[in-house]
């Protein structure tokens, strides 16, 4: 089982707090940092200094680390033209010596489109939009270095594109799909995906999803087993009760709403939720950690948790 940090920065979180994260989950050996791709804090609170973007803080993080994975959980479609994208991620690979991953989704987040100045078009244009972006980025990826590429779609058009430079990874970047559509995500995720991710999910319906996945796989004669199935999870785990009351105090959550929930409670609690959803055929976990700041709360999992799975 691999265990990821996830961190949620537009909630609040400089780009030194997130480089001491990520700095942390590479020295206690945890498997990658994520974070999300918003602009905007959701719900109230002080937000400052103020959203930071994905692509510039990881490609940032990635000349100071060494060994973790980098990516977005997941990166917006409606924030970034495809071609462009691809060349960011491209270069973040190489700066990274090949530890970048790329989770994309449609975007979701009405309100931070309005206050940047995003167009937020509807649901089913911006899954268009995520399908051609898919479909571009990967295509620019893979065109020989000595060719050109093209597209025409209803939302993006390329033409005779050096598709440059190239990843460092052979094929590109992992790409990250997830979500809970029943229909055009697993699809897209047969398609494209190296990993399907649900996150915040009930290990039933992270079933139900993760077997939509795998028959949409096989209606396109994709082996199932090549995807990973991941899961995200909100962490908040102390030795006691009384370290578990404090830590979701910390972030404004009840106790027994996180255990219920997310992978909360002592660590014996947490390593019982992770062994859940590996039933469920999860191979990897990321943990959303909401206080940045504190780097013991890594430690304790890294030690009693992160050490004793399988």
């Amino acid at each position: 089982m691999d265990l990821r940090i996830f961190v949620e920065p537009q909630q609040g979180a400089s780009y030194r707090q997130q480089l001491d994260v990520a700095q942390a989950a590479e020295h206690l050996g945890f498997d990658g940092f994520f974070r999300s791709d918003h602009y905007l804090r959701m719900g109230p609170g002080d937000a400052l200094p103020g959203p930071t973007d994905s692509w510039v803080t990881l490609g940032a993080i990635a000349r100071e680390t060494n060994r973790i994975r980098l990516g977005t959980l997941v990166a917006s479609a409606t924030f970034r033209l495809p071609g462009q994208l691809a060349v960011a991620v491209a270069q973040i690979d190489d700066m990274s010596n090949g530890r970048i991953e790329l989770g994309l989704g449609a975007g979701w987040f009405d309100t931070e489109h309005t206050a940047y100045g995003i167009p937020f078009p509807t649901l089913g244009q911006r899954f268009d939009m995520l399908s051609e972006q898919l479909e571009i980025i990967t295509g620019m990826w893979n065109t020989p270095a000595d060719g050109e590429y093209s597209f025409e779609g209803d939302h993006y058009g390329l033409v005779g594109s050096p598709a440059i430079p190239k990843p460092v990874q052979p094929g590109g970047p992992p790409i990250i799909i997830g979500g809970y559509g029943a229909v055009r995500t697993p699809r897209l995720a047969a398609q494209y995906a190296s990993e399907f991710n649900l996150p915040f999910a009930p290990v039933d319906l992270f079933s139900i999803q993760c077997d939509r996945v795998r028959a949409a796989c096989e209606t396109r004669g994709r082996d199932p087993e090549e995807l990973v199935y991941s899961a995200a999870l909100v962490l908040c785990c102390g030795r006691n009760d009384a370290e578990v009351a404090r830590r979701a105090e910390r972030i404004g959550r009840s106790p027994d709403e996180l255990i219920a929930n997310g992978a909360a409670g002592t660590p014996a609690q947490v390593l019982d939720r992770i062994a859940t959803f590996s039933e469920a055929g999860a191979t990897r976990i990321y943990l959303q950690v909401l206080d940045l700041d504190d780097l013991d709360h890594l430690a304790l999992v890294a030690d009693e948790v992160k050490d004793l799975l399988p």
